[in-house]
């Protein structure tokens, strides 16, 4: 058994808060660490004849997501960084680059076709709202044409699906693909509460979690929100005007799916299986 003295504690050493400052100096991820610092702590309770340190769970202190700091490690930091610089730039008609996205966007999404000129009634085929797209990104920003080309790209099949909208009874008056993209982007920004510089809402402090995992969570993620307001739009037999309620009910089923145990990654929400 360890000798409280030897460690240089006094008797009435506050355990939970030597805990809390090991954890906060170590991160909250570091559970194998402590968990070492948990028994040496359990056995110093014990040693001083307390029934505490057999009634001390680790998930007592390291849980408490709220009212404590947000630990980051170097790696989770620098995607949060790269990801909020995302998030800054603004869609600019006049960059080459945008410009090169845009079209980039068409060529997955028809690939048989040819490209339109940047402003043509054609773009409305793909949900934009008039026939220039540039003048259509202004609550999502760039991000939101990177989230939809990431779409494209990884997942297919769903992409076109949902384009095509080839599944279920649908609507005579159907939401536009492009123009829900650009909402579904801004809406993921909001209850991420990416903005900020550290989320304070529960489903940002967890995505900063699953952000160390994968550097794409958010674009993963964003392609998840997709699915899942077409799953929630048919299951509702919405029509445009009901937009919104169908984007507010998608928010409120992911924040549900990221409060769930076990989830390691984006990819491990149950949702997810819809993309494949």
């Amino acid at each position: 058994m360890i000798n409280k003295n030897q460690l240089g504690f006094s008797k009435t050493v506050n355990i939970p808060l030597l805990l809390e400052e090991v954890l906060s100096v170590f991160g909250r991820h570091f559970l194998v660490y402590a968990t070492g610092i948990y028994f040496i702590a359990a056995n110093i309770i014990l040693g001083s004849g307390s029934v505490l340190g057999r009634f001390l769970p680790i998930s007592s202190i390291a849980s408490n997501e709220q009212d404590d700091p947000i630990c980051l490690c170097p790696l989770q930091e620098e995607r949060y960084r790269n990801l909020r610089l995302r998030m800054e730039v603004q869609f600019d008609g006049s960059r080459l680059d945008h410009q090169d996205a845009l079209k980039q966007l068409w060529r997955l999404a028809y690939p048989n076709r040819e490209v339109p000129p940047l402003k043509s009634e054609l773009w409305k085929e793909m949900g934009w709202q008039g026939c220039d797209p540039s003048t259509d990104f202004r609550g999502g920003g760039y991000i939101s044409l990177e989230n939809l080309i990431f779409f494209a790209k990884n997942y297919p099949n769903s992409f076109q699906t949902l384009l095509h909208k080839t599944e279920g009874s649908r609507a005579d008056w159907e939401y536009p693909f492009a123009i829900a993209g650009v909402n579904i982007s801004f809406m993921l920004i909001q209850m991420l509460d990416l903005q900020s510089v550290l989320p304070s809402s529960k489903a940002g402090v967890r995505f900063l979690e699953l952000l160390g995992e994968d550097e794409k969570a958010f674009d993963n993620l964003y392609c998840i929100a997709f699915r899942m307001l077409d799953a929630q739009w048919l299951a509702k037999r919405a029509s445009y005007m009901e937009f919104n309620e169908v984007l507010k009910s998608t928010r409120n089923q992911l924040e549900r799916e990221l409060a769930l145990e076990d989830i390691a990654s984006v990819k491990d929400l149950p949702a997810y299986n819809m993309l494949m």
